[in-house]
């Protein structure tokens, strides 16, 4: 699996499509349809929305502030859920632990610290793989984390399963081969990298701000139709 890498230059980006909007996006430009569309988790009218994002992506570190307070203004209007990449297949250590934090209900309150933490990781071994030792040694260090507890999880049969289940479930199912991306519905897919290809931005947190707006625009769909 590939990170996200882009490269937000002014004389680029001015090649845009003259009318492209994140607030009307369109299909093809600032978003795809998936062939298939996969099962999405439903309330009412809420609209399951799913970040593809890996702990070492830097974008992905860039982009969590900005998601975590659109997340917070949603009032309701989202289910909101994450799948981390599988960047070593099926036994991706990094997957491994988001799995584990997320089985013991931690996955959203150690996000933002254990993203810095293999952030700073990244910088000083200017490598984006790890062992899984190095993951465990991460986890058992994150404040509050019972050892013990986590280790039983780390190890539990339906942790196991899953991350053996996940690389199909990205590349062949959501059919993701970057991230960040997101996918709306089960079905709508948007990142970035496809947003910053039509609509001009001069930095990353604009970037993240109009992929947002398609985002909103693709729940607000969602919502008209159910």
């Amino acid at each position: 699996m590939r990170s996200l890498r882009f490269a937000l230059v002014a004389a680029s980006l001015a090649v845009t499509t003259a009318f492209a909007s994140p607030t009307d996006p369109k299909q093809g430009a600032e978003y795809t349809v998936l062939a298939t569309p996969q099962p999405a988790q439903t309330a009412g009218k809420k609209v399951e929305v799913i970040e593809f994002f890996m702990y070492h992506c830097p974008h992905c570190h860039a982009l969590e502030p900005i998601l975590e307070q659109w997340v917070k203004k949603q009032d309701g209007n989202i289910i909101f859920k994450r799948i981390h990449m599988p960047y070593q297949g099926a036994s991706d250590p990094e997957a491994h632990l988001f799995l584990t934090l997320q089985a013991m209900g931690k996955s959203e309150e150690y996000q933002a610290k254990v993203m810095d933490v293999i952030g700073d990781m990244v910088r000083k071994q200017r490598s984006e793989r790890f062992t899984e030792q190095m993951i465990l040694d991460v986890a058992t260090k994150l404040p509050g984390i019972d050892k013990a507890k986590f280790m039983e999880t780390w190890n539990s049969f339906g942790v196991m399963t899953m991350l053996r289940r996940l690389p199909a479930i990205v590349s062949n199912n959501y059919k993701i081969d970057s991230v960040p991306t997101i996918v709306v519905d089960g079905k709508y897919v948007t990142s970035p990298a496809q947003v910053g290809s039509t609509v001009q931005a001069s930095s990353e947190p604009q970037l993240f701000q109009a992929t947002l707006q398609v985002v909103d625009a693709l729940v607000a769909k969602v919502q008209k139709s159910k």
